[in-house]
């Protein structure tokens, strides 16, 4: 009698017996699972596994396409095992790399390579989509990692191996795709068959990877106009090749060595070099076209109130008064504030600020009038006032941050020339490898569980299921206007996650696994896994990061 084994699809809400070995490729042709799209991957028990995997247990499975934000992952993992592939039999004598998001596409550059014409992004292209058509499988196997380390130094890959020598395992997951070896973290598709949309096109000195946009995946994204974040990603990536961690292999490395107390301080240096330059280009406008506000935006958890604070001690230096005002403090009252389509309070929207009471304000700021200043009770939801009112003198700057400051729709009262606009962003400039970039929302994502649970007394849970609607707001808000800015800051440093992992590890391991955000739990950990701790000893006291993991010099 042949052995079967209970499985619950939640797509289908439906019990199935299947028999021992029966893979989740072979089980989603079985069900009605009510996807819009290819069934990409599927979390098992709540952790996320490949279409390949064979059940041996009783399990819950959930199938994902590549409208989840996993099953977009593990279409970029995938079309990027295509492409260094190809990239190696095209240019065997240069190194690839996948150097950082754009829009829902990858930018990507060979190491020393001065651009790529349209008939060559055509050639790369044409040769990932040959390699789709056939279907390739692609497999993954644990194996010794001393082989493994052989076989990536073999095929050219000495970035993978120096990651796997600096956190020494006995096993390893390496990934086949016939002959071609592999190494990521996330799962894969099953073949190369699954790739069949994309474009790649010529963008700066690399090309672009264009992939379909998540929310419709059947349109390819956008290509956006970011060429001031371009700039900031190329700036931090010739600068890291420069300190010698470009990867997270070479960081563990350094790090094992004992130079952690110089990488730190070479970190905060570069850091204190960018608000000290941007208070000099406030100055600068100050003087040049009268400049009186600085708006200063960003993602969540992008270190913007530390950031505002920071700029505000490098404006004293140069003889300015800086008066910080929060925007959250121009909420209107909350019975007054627009509700989402679930008809929750959207803070996040634009309407969520009394703007004609905020223009007001600053128009008579500028005027040199006295103003009194709102000052909004989270706990009552109403507006109250500061006792003493607000007057600027000739040297007064005034400094607000805000996820919709870079929004021309803030203001409209306030001349151009009075602006000065700050844009903040949190890009890991270290990768895992040179075809794993650590993506930023990862980054954030980290920085604000850990803050929210010593601040906020939120645990890992309540983040996680927050996050999803965190970015959309991001998407609506925040990212539209990024181009906007006088100046961008990244506020990121490099070493931040070894610092992480030991405070937000036992965090994450709150999150049982009988939901399913313990899927982006177990991601989170297997992620950290690959950075060497580091203690916070050693963090200066006004650093960005004490603002998540505490200590910090400035009050908030």
């Amino acid at each position: 009698m042949e052995n079967l084994i209970r499985v619950y699809c939640q797509n289908s809400a439906s019990y199935v017996d299947v028999p021992l070995g029966t893979s989740l490729l072979e089980l989603s042709k079985s069900v009605e699972l009510k996807l819009n799209y290819t069934v990409l991957a599927a979390y098992v028990n709540n952790r996320i596994k490949e279409l390949n995997y064979r059940i041996h247990a009783p399990i819950s499975v959930r199938f994902i396409d590549i409208s989840h934000p996993e099953g977009h992952r593990v279409y970029q993992r995938t079309i990027t095992f295509l492409l260094q592939r190809v990239m190696a039999e095209l240019y065997p004598e240069g190194e690839f790399h996948v150097r950082h998001s754009v829009g829902s596409g990858l930018y990507c550059e060979i190491e020393g390579k001065d651009g790529f014409t349209e008939p060559q992004c055509e050639q790369i292209e044409k040769a990932v989509r040959e390699i789709a058509a056939q279907n390739i499988p692609i497999e993954r196997k644990k194996e010794p990692t001393t082989d493994i380390l052989a076989k990536l130094e073999a095929a050219g890959y000495p970035d993978k191996a120096t990651l796997l020598r600096s956190r020494p395992k006995l096993y390893n997951n390496i990934y086949y795709m016939g002959q071609t070896v592999g190494y990521f973290f996330g799962a894969l598709a099953s073949s190369s068959g699954y790739i069949d949309n994309f474009a790649i096109v010529p963008y700066n000195e690399g090309f672009l990877v264009v992939l379909p946009d998540r929310t419709n995946p059947l349109y390819l994204g956008s290509v956006p106009k970011a060429e001031k974040m371009a700039g900031l990603f190329h700036q931090f990536h010739e600068w890291m090749d420069v300190v010698g961690v470009a990867t997270v292999g070479e960081l563990n490395s350094r790090i094992q060595q004992g130079d952690t107390s110089e990488l730190i301080k070479i970190a905060e240096a570069v850091h204190g070099r960018q608000f000290s330059r941007i208070a000099d280009r406030i100055y600068q406008a100050n003087h040049e076209r009268g400049a009186k506000v600085v708006l200063i935006s960003g993602p969540s958890s992008s270190g913007k109130t530390t950031s505002a604070k920071r700029i505000g001690v490098q404006l004293r230096v140069l003889g300015l008064h800086p008066v910080l005002i929060s925007l959250d403090d121009y909420f209107v009252n909350r019975e007054d504030t627009p509700k989402d389509e679930n008809g929750d309070y959207d803070y996040e929207a634009l309407e969520a600020l009394d703007l004609a009471r905020l223009n007001d304000d600053l128009k008579r700021l500028i005027d040199g009038q006295s103003v009194e200043i709102p000052r909004y009770d989270f706990i009552t939801g109403t507006r109250q006032w500061h006792e003493q009112p607000l007057k600027l003198d000739d040297r007064s700057v005034l400094i607000m941050e805000g996820i919709h400051a870079l929004n021309p729709n803030l203001t409209p009262a306030l001349e151009e020339r009075l602006k000065f606009k700050v844009y903040l962003s949190c890009f890991t400039s270290v990768a895992l490898d040179n075809t794993t970039r650590i993506q930023t929302t990862d980054n954030r994502l980290l920085r604000r569980i850990t803050r929210d649970y010593r601040t906020r007394g939120n645990n890992a849970y309540d983040t996680i299921a927050r996050w999803p609607s965190v970015r959309r707001g991001e998407e609506r808000h925040i990212f539209p206007y990024q181009e906007n800015a006088d100046i961008m800051v990244n506020t990121s440093l490099f070493y931040e996650l070894g610092v992480l992992r030991p405070i937000v590890e036992p965090i994450l391991r709150e999150i049982p696994d009988t939901v399913p955000e313990y899927g982006e739990a177990h991601r989170l950990l297997h992620f950290l896994d690959n950075f060497t701790p580091i203690s916070t000893d050693e963090i200066p006291l006004d650093s960005v990061l004490r603002e998540f993991v505490g200590g910090s010099s400035f009050k908030y």
